[in-house]
């Protein structure tokens, strides 16, 4: 498939209504054999669609490890003898190295080259995944996970920069984003699946082993297939820049996790606060620097400040909301692990079933209908999920909330990151994809620990002049889950009006075929 050549205008040409549209963010000068090797590489890969699957191979690992490893853990518990505040950092300890290293992953990928960035990524997360799968100890476990963070941090920019580079413009950019929002989508629950599987047939520690012959097959399979890209021209790191955002993400990340302990808890009300103030300074530090890790230019339009805000609440809605299904599955329902995956595979079904439709018609319809309309109907689903009960009718009570979620995500992610990614310059596409990434991890840490405190409020209440019991119990967690799902729907429901009033692109900056309009 062939993508028509983009046409550029200059900065003076542009006017004040087009102030707010989508097009190629400025970078630094290039030399000019940087000029000869940006233009031999803008010519399209014409392995691009087997690239296409290496990425989506790449990006489920990293996607689903935040799921599949929460199905291992009571086994893993119990083998290594851990506590259960051990059994927290094993999840945390990922999240908050993942979180704090993005933003320096995506700029490290733009700088030494994404090929090469991507394939010492998975690499190192195979390492340290069959690290993690052989730990005979609490601090090899949790060794291994922190290195997972690591690598994780390196690939997932490196992969979704791939995209960008690779699929400049066209409807083919479109179906290749289609596939990575779904896969965005549906992972975490595809973990949930695959770890009930692997924990009940095999044992807990293939829930990390899997990752091993994955990125085998992804390596062979990158090494021919994708062509070395890099940033040209001040190719500098922020060192400054770079401390301040992974001090700040991870100092969010951490509290937010610890969130769960309480609100009131010492490292929720030294670290957010801290994590902001990080972050504001890291602002300042970016607006002055000449060499950015974030170039501010990359948040500085409306239209991509409205996808960032849309990841950071659909991440958010999307983890807290499986995380109470899938306890009310197995504690509730008596569920086993592979029976509280497949009970959540209707959600997957749907959103690629419905990434697959929208990607036809994503052309026509632009990106402003679907992700308006999309966290109204997984608002829709969620509020569904309201009406669970003890006795759990799967078919009545969640089945049509699922289906619904599936569509209202499908909705969100297959066009978000094409919104956010459109008009990357080729020389930050690492930066930006990270920062996407950034939002929906935070988004993901935010929606669990504010969750988890609405879940542990509404037990409590819910406990307040019982007479305690069996059913009495039951009753409390899911009166827990009721209010965890109404919260996850207000939450993705707020992306709906983001959605309409500042994710307004023009269809042909989508595409790559119209006026590319400079930002300043």
């Amino acid at each position: 498939m062939s993508t028509p050549p983009p046409t550029t205008v200059s900065p003076q040409t542009v006017s004040p209504e087009s102030a707010n549209t989508i097009g190629p963010t400025t970078a630094p000068p290039a030399s000019a054999g940087a000029t000869s090797a940006s233009l031999k590489q803008s010519e399209p890969n014409p392995r691009r669609w087997w690239l296409l699957t290496i990425v989506a191979l790449a990006q489920l690992t990293v996607v689903l490890d935040g799921t599949i490893v929460n199905i291992a853990l009571p086994q893993a518990q119990e083998a290594l003898g851990m506590s259960d505040g051990d059994r927290t950092w094993v999840v945390t300890l990922y999240s908050l190295v993942f979180g704090a290293l993005l933003l320096l992953g995506g700029r490290i990928a733009d700088f030494w080259g994404r090929k090469r960035s991507f394939i010492v990524g998975m690499a190192g997360f195979a390492i340290a995944s069959a690290l993690g799968g052989a730990a005979q100890s609490t601090w090899e476990l949790l060794a291994a996970r922190g290195l997972q963070g690591l690598f994780a941090a390196l690939l997932a920019p490196a992969s979704l920069a791939l995209l960008t580079v690779n699929f400049p413009g066209g409807k083919d950019r479109i179906k290749a984003f289609a596939v990575y929002g779904a896969i965005a989508g549906g992972g975490a629950a595809v973990g949930l699946i695959l770890g009930g599987v692997l924990t009940e047939y095999a044992s807990w520690r293939w829930c990390l082993y899997v990752n091993v012959p994955i990125a085998i097959l992804a390596i062979a399979a990158a090494v021919p297939v994708i062509r070395e890209s890099k940033a040209h021209g001040n190719t500098r790191y922020d060192v400054p820049g770079a401390i301040l955002v992974a001090l700040g993400l991870g100092s969010l990340v951490f509290g937010f996790a610890q969130a769960e302990n309480g609100w009131g808890t010492w490292p929720v009300l030294v670290c957010l606060p801290l994590g902001l103030v990080l972050l504001l300074l890291f602002v300042l530090v970016e607006s002055r620097s000449n060499h950015p890790l974030l170039p501010l230019r990359i948040m500085a339009n409306k239209v991509r400040g409205g996808a960032f805000l849309t990841a950071l609440l659909s991440g958010a809605a999307l983890l807290g909301g499986l995380l109470f299904l899938t306890l009310y599955f197995q504690i509730v329902l008596g569920y086993t692990p592979i029976q509280s995956g497949l009970a959540s595979l209707p959600m997957t079904v749907t959103i690629m079933i419905g990434a697959g439709l929208l990607s036809k018609f994503l052309a026509s319809t632009g990106v402003r209908i679907p992700m308006t309309v999309g966290p109204i109907v997984g608002a829709a689903g969620l509020l569904w999920l309201t009406q669970i009960t003890v006795g759990g009718n799967y078919a009545l009570e969640v089945l049509p909330g699922l289906i619904l979620l599936g569509a209202g995500l499908a909705m969100i992610f297959v066009p978000l990151q094409n919104v956010a990614l459109s008009g990357i310059a080729e020389h930050d596409a690492g930066a930006a994809s990270a920062a996407v990434t950034a939002m929906q991890q935070i988004g993901g840490s935010l929606g669990a620990a504010l969750f988890t405190a609405l879940y542990t409020a509404a037990v409590s209440s819910y406990l307040v002049g019982k007479v305690p019991s069996q059913a009495v119990q039951f009753g409390a967690l899911v009166s827990g889950y009721q209010s965890a799902f109404l919260w996850a729907a207000v939450i993705i429901f707020a992306a709906a009006p983001i959605a309409f009033f500042l994710v307004r692109p023009r269809r042909e900056d989508l595409l790559g075929a119209g006026t590319a309009v400079h930002l300043g």
